[in-house]
């Protein structure tokens, strides 16, 4: 994109990954990984994910091997009882949305009982005292309330958090919660640090430079960006997810040696986006390339998606299938799957590992890999030079190469990596002094010195609620029949993968059709039972979807997302695919939530919800 002149890629970078690469950064001076280690960790948190659903590698295991541990405590804090809570000796079922109060909550267990590391403290932590005033007002009773969660468990949590090595893995969960997303990330960061559970055994392992080319340096922006930086649609309106912003954080990465990708972090927010399509304003975006996404069903406020898409110039869709997507489009190409491409995944290049192998078979038909496709786009646009390896596995060789490593001998191991450096910030720098972090002050910084430079805040705090639904509208549902709830979006379910695999008869047999899950008790409170036809609504639109009991936290739905119809053929209008009956998209919105990197809501919203005598097309 930065060789063919686009300053713009859009995805969902803002609600996935860039919060917590983001925030660690700007505390500890670079991110890392959960060190999760049999006979070291004493404790591990599961904090908004379910592995047992959106990880299909042996990592679910391992957390299963925790909860038979009786050396590792496991902790779930997930508002549903997912496969993960099953297993855990703690569940906290906070209200959506509520996680930062919940980590102050914590943080404020630890300091009042004394159950910090007070030695790694006072040597590496900036701001404590600063922590410690602000967390005072979060007592147990507080934060109990607050995140309808027993005080007594918030307790108990912060101090199996704080009784000796602790890792915490969190996901998508806490990533979509609006306004507070920074700010969660940066109290579980608080967490982390007060304990001493950074870059130690067993913790939170900060991560190496990559001894391999990193993804920045393939892409390609540093070389380009200035001509680009006037035109990204983040400048200004996402201070922090844009080119001011990297540079920011990026003086201080460099201070030891390291840098984040710059495409990614500076991804545009999609709401700017289509306002871009739709208005004209900054300027006019006028074509798209559609790439190993289907954003007609998978993006926030789908009929805006479809209007803008709808008006612009021209559309090339890379995928397997026809989706609905694809169905506007005005090229297809058939891309290469899984097996038919070779695979480096470097974790965006902010790290010293990289996995996967060779291509099981050569792609079939005309199916070519996304990296032949733009290849020979930028040939066409006599940009050889740029792009010296004919293939997409002399590509990977290439970045390989200064490991020393050669492309046959990753194949035979299927991964890159070295065991990491532990206690980083011990190693000599060039005064012979230890080197500290890669921050302002050459601590972890609980206390921001960076954010409030771009407007953010200097310690975290709860940011309001996203509300989809008007008083008006509340007023008018209500009279209907319809009742206020809290909704989460986006919950991973196997067999499928977002919007893909729904045309898989033998998946579609266990799992037919998409589902509004409730506890017992809320259902009983809405008038609804099992297999009853529900209407949602927000300003946004409307969508209907069947009635399931799963066990959560009452006085909440969790509505299953991507569904349209595979099985009927090429997508049509005026339907396309069944997109407007039961796509949960059609109730969100992309509008922009948290003020630093651009995030919006799909796990702290609300909608009103009412039996619909319509029956359902699946």
């Amino acid at each position: 994109m930065n060789l063919f002149g686009s300053p713009n890629n859009m995805g969902i970078g803002q609600i996935c990954w860039n919060p917590r690469i983001w925030m660690d950064a700007i505390t500890f001076g670079w991110t890392g990984e959960a060190n999760i280690v049999f006979g070291v960790t004493d404790a591990l948190f599961i904090w908004g994910t379910n592995p047992a659903q959106s990880d299909n590698s042996a990592f679910w295991q391992t957390i299963r091997a925790a909860g038979k541990s009786d050396d590792m405590t496991l902790v779930c804090v997930d508002p549903r009882f997912t496969q993960v809570a099953g297993c855990a000796d703690l569940w906290l079922a906070p209200r959506p949305g509520t996680d930062c109060t919940l980590a102050l909550g914590m943080l404020n267990v630890i300091i009042s009982e004394g159950l910090e590391d007070r030695a790694f403290v006072d040597e590496w932590c900036h701001g404590f005292d600063e922590l410690a005033e602000h967390v005072k007002p979060f007592t147990p009773e507080y934060t109990g309330e607050f995140c309808d969660v027993p005080p007594a468990d918030i307790v108990r949590a912060a101090r199996i958090f704080a009784q000796g090595r602790t890792a915490l893995v969190s996901g998508r969960g806490i990533d979509q919660v609006g306004k507070s997303v920074a700010p969660t990330h940066r109290a579980i960061c608080c967490l982390r640090a007060i304990t001493g559970n950074v870059d130690r055994a067993g913790t939170f392992i900060l991560n190496d430079a990559s001894d391999f080319t990193s993804e920045v340096d393939f892409e390609l922006s540093p070389q380009h960006e200035e001509e680009l930086r006037p035109y990204c649609l983040n400048e200004g309106v996402a201070p922090l997810q844009c080119f001011t912003g990297y540079d920011l954080v990026r003086e201080q990465t460099e201070k030891l040696g390291r840098r984040l990708p710059m495409r990614y972090m500076t991804s545009s927010s999609p709401h700017l986006v289509l306002h871009a399509m739709e208005t004209g304003e900054p300027y006019r975006v006028s074509a798209l390339i559609v790439n190993a996404t289907n954003p007609l069903v998978t993006y926030a406020d789908t009929r805006r998606v479809f209007r803008a898409l709808m008006g612009l110039e021209l559309i090339v869709v890379l995928d397997y299938y026809i989706t609905p997507t694809a169905a506007i489009a005005d090229y297809v190409l058939p891309c290469a799957g899984a097996i038919e491409r070779p695979i480096f995944q470097i974790h965006g290049g902010v790290a010293n590992f990289g996995y996967g192998g060779p291509a099981a078979v050569e792609p079939y038909y005309e199916r070519k890999t996304d990296y032949d496709i733009f290849r020979a786009l930028g040939q066409r646009m006599g940009q050889d030079e740029a792009w010296p390896d004919e293939t997409l596995a002399d590509a990977f060789a290439t970045q390989l190469a200064p490991t020393g490593w050669d492309w046959e001998a990753y194949c035979y191991y299927g991964a890159y990596s070295k065991a990491p450096v532990e206690e980083k910030h011990l190693l000599p720098g060039p005064d012979g002094k230890p080197q500290g972090f890669a921050t302002t002050t050459g601590k972890i910084e609980l206390a921001s010195e960076l954010l409030p430079k771009l407007g953010g805040q200097r310690l975290p705090e709860q940011g309001p609620f996203m509300r989809l639904c008007s008083p008006r509208l509340v007023e008018v549902a209500t009279a209907q029949g319809a009742h206020h709830v809290e909704m989460l979006t986006g919950s991973r379910k196997q067999p499928y993968n977002a919007s893909m695999y729904l045309d898989n008869p033998a998946f579609r047999k266990n799992v037919p059709g998409p589902v509004v899950e409730m506890s017992q008790k809320t259902a009983d409170d809405l008038g609804l039972k099992p297999g009853d036809v529900a209407r949602l609504t927000t300003e946004k639109g409307e969508a209907r979807f069947t009635v399931a009991i799963a066990k959560m936290r009452d006085d909440l739905i969790s509505v299953d997302y991507g569904w349209w119809h595979p099985e009927n053929g090429i997508p049509k209008a005026p339907d396309f695919g069944g997109i407007w009956e039961s796509n949960v998209n059609v109730l969100t919105s992309c509008e922009l939530q948290e003020p630093l990197i651009g995030t919006w809501a799909y796990n702290a919203i609300d909608c009103m919800i009412r039996k619909s005598g319509t029956p359902l097309t699946w």
